[in-house]
């Protein structure tokens, strides 16, 4: 591709990312848009448009939502002037948003790259019912057609009010960009700096940041180059989910195992997911092979408990900027116990509360808020003897501790008050009715009431109870209305905003959501996407975190 002029003579407008409009019309400055065929309706509804400034002088960008909060743009669109690095925070001009369902939204915050062309805008209203666009993982190859969409000016019109989509095959990638050039008359002109650049399978590779504009509206008649550079975002898929995921509201932490370790990925605001990352591949380290883990959320921070594949048990955070601390041996500060079969946690308070069950024992130990642990202490010795104990689940209700276990195929239940005492068990089934052999437990504590979810008949069957505050029981119904007809291998559940958050893995080996509402009304059940996750995912474990 021939050498390009100066932005400042020629590609300007591209660099920047807008134009300005002057009654009503776009004209020179600042934004690229694709000169092709109209998009058909309802098609890359995930692209929007930008208007930056006032309306007597504004800008005009293109940009792609990633989820229902934040939308991927080129970040010369919000630049004062060419090559300016924006800062983070909130853009200095008024920015609004016109999603592809007519809605509008404005941006509150920023979030640029320091290496390319690029930044993430965050809406101040989620953009309900239309979902982001997939995001591909390798860069293309040369010589691979791209399809390139944006609402700029074409051909012949200056402003048009439709998405426009054009045809570009691949010149060359490097380190942060891709060169492209247009098929035929295709070519970016002003109004779409910040558009998508999308391969066969309709995943985003790139983010359109300036081109030659040649056989555009108002470029001279002697520029016939329809090459262009989109910066890469096929290696950005960690640093994107960063971004998200330090946004400020409640957040589902969600751990996943599979093969040998365990990955981390969060439901954030607006009920978008983040892809999965291995654990053990972050500076919290190996600890040769994960087969089971808990999760319990304090503040911003996730704390989780894994189980080794040689039986160990390690603990790490997951601090609330995204960083991790190194795993350190549980065993070796609250001693160490028999065969590990499972491992539960929740936070009361500032504390860590975590339930192991070794030799089909219950064992209980406390982190408190400085770091220190207790000793692993019996709870049969304080709660009174049980059967061989096969699962366990932990919630924190109105400051207290309570425990579920299951044992011979039933399940019990005690309270751990404020003062340390321990309750005797008591049989769930005879306080919420009789259900098939239970195998698996989950419950979580929603202001003075506690959620106990089960999974019975090798779990083919799911049901639902809740011990209330006044310790009375609404008995268990049946959840196959809201779950399906699946059998679930693992449960997990968790306090999240106030409401009840539920997941499953199944035999298909899917994991499933769902949420109840403080109205008792339950969210559609979904099947959480895996991205990141390579192999059939087997226990689960969530954690809300503010």
């Amino acid at each position: 591709m021939p050498a390009m002029r100066p932005h400042a003579q020629r590609m300007t407008g591209l660099l920047v990312g807008a134009t300005t409009v002057t009654a009503g019309l776009f004209s020179s400055g600042v934004a690229q848009a694709v000169s092709g065929p109209e998009a058909t309706a309802g098609q890359y509804a995930y692209v929007a448009k930008l208007t930056i400034g006032d309306e007597a002088n504004s800008r005009g960008c293109s940009g792609t939502l990633i989820d229902s909060y934040w939308l991927a743009t080129a970040a010369s669109c919000f630049a004062a002037t060419p090559g300016e690095q924006v800062p983070a925070g909130k853009p200095a001009l008024k920015t609004v948003v016109t999603l592809s369902d007519g809605k509008t939204a404005e941006v509150t915050e920023l979030a640029p790259r320091t290496d390319r062309d690029l930044v993430l805008a965050r809406l101040a209203t989620p953009a309900t019912g239309i979902a982001g666009v997939k995001r591909a993982t390798a860069a293309p190859a040369a010589g691979t057609d791209l399809t390139a969409a944006g609402f700029g000016r074409t051909k012949t019109e200056w402003v048009p009010g439709k998405l426009h989509t054009g045809t570009f095959t691949t010149n060359t990638t490097d380190a942060t960009t891709l060169a492209v050039t247009g098929k035929g008359t295709d070519v970016l002109c002003k109004g779409d700096t910040g558009g998508p650049l999308l391969n066969a399978a309709g995943q985003l590779v790139g983010i359109n940041s300036k081109s030659w504009q040649g056989g555009c509206l108002g470029t001279p008649t002697t520029e016939t180059r329809t090459g262009a550079v989109s910066v890469r975002t096929d290696d950005l898929g960690g640093w994107i989910d960063q971004v998200r995921s330090l946004a400020a509201g409640w957040k589902t932490e969600t751990l996943v195992q599979s093969g040998t370790t365990l990955y981390q990925g969060i439901r954030l605001v607006g009920g978008d997911w983040t892809g999965f990352s291995d654990v053990q591949a972050t500076t919290a380290g190996s600890i040769g092979g994960i087969r089971s883990a808990a999760s319990a959320g304090i503040n911003g921070d996730t704390h989780v408990l894994a189980i080794s594949t040689s039986g160990g048990l390690f603990h790490t955070v997951r601090k609330a900027d995204g960083t991790w601390t190194r795993f350190g041996d549980v065993f070796a500060v609250a001693n160490s116990l028999g065969k590990l079969t499972q491992v539960s946690a929740v936070s009361v308070g500032s504390d860590l509360h975590v339930i192991a069950v070794a030799d089909g024992k219950v064992f209980h130990t406390v982190r408190n808020g400085a770091g220190q642990w207790t000793t692993f202490g019996d709870v049969s010795a304080v709660a009174g003897p049980t059967g061989t104990v096969t699962a366990a689940a932990t919630a924190s209700v109105g400051g207290q501790l309570q425990v579920a276990i299951v044992s011979g195929g039933k399940a019990f239940h005690t309270i751990r008050n404020t003062a340390g005492q321990w309750g005797t068990w008591g049989s769930v089934t005879q306080a919420a009715g009789p259900t098939g052999p239970v195998t698996g437990i989950a419950m979580a504590g929603i202001g003075g009431d506690a959620h106990v979810v089960v999974s019975t008949d090798n779990g083919t069957r799911q049901y639902h109870a809740v011990r209330k505050a006044s310790a009375s029981w609404d008995g268990f119904g049946e959840l196959t209305g809201y779950l399906g007809n699946v059998t679930v291998k693992s449960l997990s559940a968790a306090h999240v905003d106030g409401e009840f958050q539920l997941v499953a893995t199944t035999a298909d080996n899917k994991v499933l959501h769902t949420v109840r509402h403080t109205d008792r009304t339950w969210s559609t059940t979904g099947a959480i996407p895996l991205q990141g996750i390579p192999a059939a995912p087997g226990a689960v474990s969530i954690a809300g975190t503010l």
